[in-house]
């Protein structure tokens, strides 16, 4: 069933490559009045939701939404099981990434990741981060969305990771409200290790696993806003953490 499933799925990424991406960077390109950056629901953010919508479905992946995103200057923090989730996030809101540099040479994601305003990241070293925060923080005060993972990685999907309080900062700084996000794969969340980098599995292998995955439902919870209080960071990053895991257990 796999090689029938890419049979049939490979020629409509095709055409949503060919078609699609053309027609959603054009909408990009042009100056629509008052479409505003990412985070807003113009055209342009149209655009993202419906081309990235689009290709979920190719995956098989039929979308569940739960809650709402809040608009304007917010931290969004979600869980992070593969590079799908960014795809799964983006056709609900258009919003600016906190990521790997290693994402940016990745065919195709990292295209798109450039376009839709991704900040990337160098692991190990404390200028990029540094650096990485105070555009964070930039983007906040402007008015704009960012997300993060603040695991700091992709898991294995059988586990939810520490949510590293450093990344909270920008929002402490800025004022900004705190919204947790849990991605969730298959019916309960029974695919989250399916849908997760196997050992030693790269972006391509992934990538090509998955269009040949059986079609499954794929949710996407937006939980309650949390703001940060003069317990600061780090019980932030604690009470986000503990919205996704009761989600993801649920």
């Amino acid at each position: 069933m796999r090689g029938l499933r890419l049979l049939f799925r490979l020629p409509l990424l095709i055409l949503h490559l060919l078609l699609g991406l053309p027609a959603t960077l054009l909408m990009l390109a042009l100056p629509w009045p008052g479409a505003g950056a990412p985070g807003g629901h113009g055209p342009r953010g149209w655009a993202v939701r419906t081309w990235s919508a689009g290709l979920l479905r190719i995956f098989g992946l039929r979308v569940r939404r739960f809650g709402t995103p809040l608009p304007g200057a917010v931290l969004f923090v979600a869980n992070h099981v593969s590079w799908i989730d960014i795809t799964l996030i983006h056709s609900q809101i258009w919003v600016g990434f906190v990521s790997k540099a290693e994402v940016a040479r990745w065919p195709l994601i990292g295209w798109l990741a450039d376009i839709s305003g991704t900040l990337y990241h160098h692991r190990g070293s404390p200028e990029s981060l540094h650096g990485v925060m105070q555009q964070m923080l930039a983007r906040l005060r402007a008015g704009r969305p960012v997300a993060v993972f603040p695991e700091g990685r992709a898991n294995s999907g059988e586990a939810l990771g520490v949510f590293h309080a450093r990344i909270f900062q920008p929002a402490v700084l800025a004022a900004a409200p705190v919204q947790p996000v849990a991605l969730r794969y298959g019916h309960g969340g029974e695919a989250q290790a399916v849908v997760a980098f196997a050992p030693g599995e790269g972006f391509l292998g992934n990538f090509l696993r998955l269009l040949g995955e059986p079609g499954r439902v794929a949710e996407v919870h937006f939980l309650e806003p949390a703001q940060a209080t003069e317990d600061g960071r780090r019980r932030l990053a604690e009470a986000c953490r503990e919205q996704v895991a009761s989600a993801l257990e649920c």
